[in-house]
């Protein structure tokens, strides 16, 4: 992925809403499988470490990229953003 490519995408991600969080017990199934589902649904998706969590934003972001075959596209403070394209219905045009 280009930078940018990158910056597309980090622009698209600055109006969305966060839709995963991951809590005090980290990263379990439940949380790949809604992350999972979410980037197959939206491509690109915005998530959110709460303070209780064991992880920083970095760390999770990075397990879920490795497990889920995404790309981290930013992570700020606790807040990261991560995409992957989607496999049936691809709605994002990289150029």
């Amino acid at each position: 992925m280009t930078g940018k490519q990158r910056a597309a995408l980090r622009a698209m991600a600055n109006g969305m809403e966060t839709i995963l969080y991951i809590g005090k017990d980290g990263i379990v199934p439940g949380v790949v499988k809604q992350a999972d589902d979410a980037l197959e649904a939206r491509e690109l998706i915005k998530g959110c470490v709460q303070p209780e969590c064991p992880l920083t934003a970095r760390e999770a972001l990075n397990e879920l990229i490795l497990t889920l075959g995404a790309e981290g596209i930013q992570c700020i403070g606790r807040r990261f953003v991560m995409y992957r394209r989607s496999r049936e219905k691809p709605r994002i045009v990289l150029e």
